[in-house]
């Protein structure tokens, strides 16, 4: 179980919304604070360094998803977890905040339990991140997961604390066949619902990102991804 005592930053600017997130939060001990708009989101993220930010993406002033990034590109809060809590629907929508390097999202209406379990499961998973692997080489790939550093072939690549995580677990597991539900669980942290097209387009998006090295990420039909790290 994750610390009582994480902070989590709540920022959404509808009234309701806030008082029913910040209401669930604290009945399981968390410390929460809140910011109405985009501009106070940032200062605060960057004054208090949260252990989890639920974010709206339809905010005054600088959106959901600037916000997202401006918080991944600083160093100083891009290990920040992100939760998206949001009215978009739409998969384009969700997508691009889990490419921006958003963790999870939670669609409104939402189950404040559903919504509590997933703060959680993004805690304990930043957590174990602590007493994971440092450094991981295979086949074409360094990943540095201290500095969150990618080389592929000896040349950095730019990819997402997703992405990253994505690529960290496959690499880790050379040879084994990860299932989507296995990797939505281990990866995005939560138990897997009708949903697995967020695992494909991440790793659709990865592949783009690797370039030749994608050869080794194969797609075992019906099943999940398996990770080669010897080709012949």
């Amino acid at each position: 179980m994750p610390k009582k005592e994480a902070r989590i930053l709540v920022v959404d600017d509808e009234p309701d919304v806030l008082e029913l997130v910040v209401f669930h939060l604290k009945k399981e001990q968390f410390e929460v604070t809140v910011a109405e708009t985009g501009d106070k989101a940032l200062a605060m993220a960057r004054e208090q360094l949260p252990s989890l930010i639920i974010l709206d993406l339809m905010l005054p002033g600088i959106n959901g998803l600037e916000i997202c990034k401006l918080l991944k590109q600083d160093p100083k809060t891009g290990d920040i977890p992100i939760l998206m809590l949001t009215a978009r629907a739409g998969e384009e929508d969700r997508i691009r905040g889990l490419e921006l390097g958003a963790h999870d999202y939670v669609t409104k209406p939402f189950s404040p339990r559903e919504l509590v379990l997933r703060a959680r499961n993004l805690l304990l998973l930043k957590e174990n991140e602590r007493d994971s692997v440092k450094i991981i080489e295979s086949g074409p790939f360094y990943l540095d997961t201290v500095h969150h550093r990618a080389t592929v072939n000896g040349d950095n690549i730019i990819i997402t604390s997703t992405e990253f995580k994505l690529l960290c677990l496959l690499t880790s597991r050379a040879g084994k066949v990860q299932t989507r539900e296995t990797l939505l669980r281990d990866v995005w942290g939560y138990e897997p619902t009708i949903d697995t097209r967020t695992v494909d387009t991440t790793i659709q998006r990865l592949r783009v990102k690797v370039g030749n090295a994608a050869e080794h990420i194969e797609t075992v039909r019906g099943i999940g991804y398996r990770y080669i790290e010897s080709l012949s």
